[in-house]
């Protein structure tokens, strides 16, 4: 069986060479799709931010101040709402698989059944199924009904704290752009600058983005610059209504 497995991959790899048969890479796409949402969360909400700010004050400190104080609790935030629901799919996932491990110990007969009728929902014939089923039972019965049955993978369940190190990773990293650019660029020119640079930033992880989910790339990219030149243009003239009226 393993041998035959081991053939098969081979013979598909040599089929499709610039295909990924790598049982991990649903797991790697949603990472990294993961992260660059996180970035785009850090550039929009940073730049809403230090551009309202700015349309309220030329002060740099206080741009600097404002910026770096919503780039902290936006970090945190991304990162404990990562950890946290995270933490809740990963209890879930344990509870199953506590559940599939004792009924395996107490009905392995029934257990056998259901394996063979899953494997039958997929299309082979009853013979085949039981086949499958008897050999996968015989060779690791717990991993089989994990993988068929709940489709979790006992070695591979989800890491809260590195979910929620990676969510305010990308959030820093996306905050981090237009803050630089608004506090390191001079008064007259600041405004334009960090607009121009959050523009390019939200292409490049609007089109990563697109690609990643097989989505429209013009469309991705239209919907995200357009919800991030929103979100400056709404704080940056509520800025300027309250620079006015409180000084």
């Amino acid at each position: 069986m393993d041998e035959q497995a081991s053939g098969t991959t081979v013979i598909a790899a040599a089929a499709h060479p610039g295909e990924v048969h790598s049982t991990g890479i649903s797991g790697r796409l949603n990472w990294l799709r993961a992260g660059v949402l996180g970035a785009n969360d850090g550039i929009v909400s940073t730049a809403a931010l230090v551009v309202g700010v700015a349309g309220a004050t030329a002060s740099t400190a206080a741009i600097l101040t404002a910026g770096t104080a919503g780039l902290v609790a936006g970090a945190v935030s991304m990162a404990l709402g990562e950890y946290v629901s995270v933490s809740a799919q990963r209890d879930t996932e344990r509870s199953l698989l506590a559940t599939e491990r004792r009924e395996l110990e107490e009905y392995p007969d029934e257990e056998l059944e259901e394996l063979t009728t899953l494997y039958r929902a997929k299309g082979l014939s009853e013979a085949t199924a039981r086949l499958v089923a008897e050999e996968l039972t015989a060779k690791d019965a717990f991993a089989a009904h994990a993988e068929a049955e709940l489709h979790i993978d006992p070695d591979a369940l989800t890491d809260p704290w590195a979910a929620a190190g990676a969510s305010a990773v990308a959030f820093t990293v996306g905050a981090l752009l237009p803050l630089l650019a608004m506090s390191l660029t001079p008064p007259g020119s600041r405004i334009a600058v960090t607009v121009i640079a959050v523009v390019l930033a939200l292409t490049v992880t609007g089109a990563v983005s697109a690609r990643l989910g097989s989505a429209s790339v013009g469309r991705a990219v239209a919907r995200l610059v357009a919800g991030g030149a929103l979100a400056m243009a709404v704080t940056f003239g509520i800025g300027q209504l309250l620079g006015t009226a409180l000084g």
